[in-house]
């Protein structure tokens, strides 16, 4: 990986995995756990937060309820829903869940993470949202071994538009990353790389070099 100094960590947030604390969150993170219908989304949401918190508080010596976090200027529009990231600087980070699991990176350098189920085949039997050489990538492949490849090509994307800070507003058409098993196309000046989760799920980290 290009920066030596990139943890990455795989956090279970099933209910009753483990006790999270909601009062280590912020007022802005608790308002949003209560507006989740579903408890097991709302406690989700909180033990993936907690972890944050808890993983910054170990990176920075602030303690997690202090832990100030912000989202930078969009590089899109100037908004305020770009990368985030803490008031006082470093390190940066980006955390993704799905479902019982979240992952969370903490680097030198500006880092996106992204994670995903693998969908059922018929969900991406008529789907047109990647770049066409990933599209074309696809339609060359068997039916059954569609839904891992367009999972692959969504994450990698994913990954990296968290690292740049535009998200999905840049649009997973423009830029190429692959579909197939292995490395990633390198947009430059990032380091795209593939992490192995589990079978269901498919996830990757993108990392700026130096």
């Amino acid at each position: 990986m290009a920066d030596p100094g990139l943890r990455l960590w795989l956090v279970h947030t099933a209910p009753g995995t483990w006790q999270p604390d909601p009062m280590l969150l912020d007022a802005a993170e608790r308002r949003r756990a209560r507006a989740f219908d579903r408890p097991q989304d709302r406690l989700r949401y909180v033990a993936a937060r907690t972890a944050l918190r808890l993983l910054l508080c170990a990176g920075t010596g602030v303690a997690p309820r202090h832990v100030a976090l912000i989202r930078q200027p969009c590089p899109v529009c100037g908004g305020p829903h770009g990368r985030p990231g803490l008031v006082d600087g470093p390190p940066p980070f980006s955390l993704a869940y799905s479902q019982d699991l979240c992952l969370i990176a903490l680097a030198r350098t500006p880092v996106g993470v992204d994670l995903e189920r693998v969908p059922p085949p018929e969900a991406v039997a008529s789907l047109t949202t990647l770049h066409p050489r990933e599209q074309s990538e696809l339609d060359r492949l068997p039916g059954h071994e569609r839904a891992l490849a367009f999972t692959r090509a969504w994450v990698r994307k994913e990954a990296w538009l968290k690292g740049i800070g535009t998200g999905l507003t840049r649009g997973l058409s423009t830029d190429y990353v692959g579909t197939g098993a292995g490395t990633a196309a390198q947009p430059a000046g990032w380091t795209i790389t593939d992490v192995t989760v589990d079978p269901t799920r498919a996830a990757a980290i993108a990392v700026r070099d130096g």
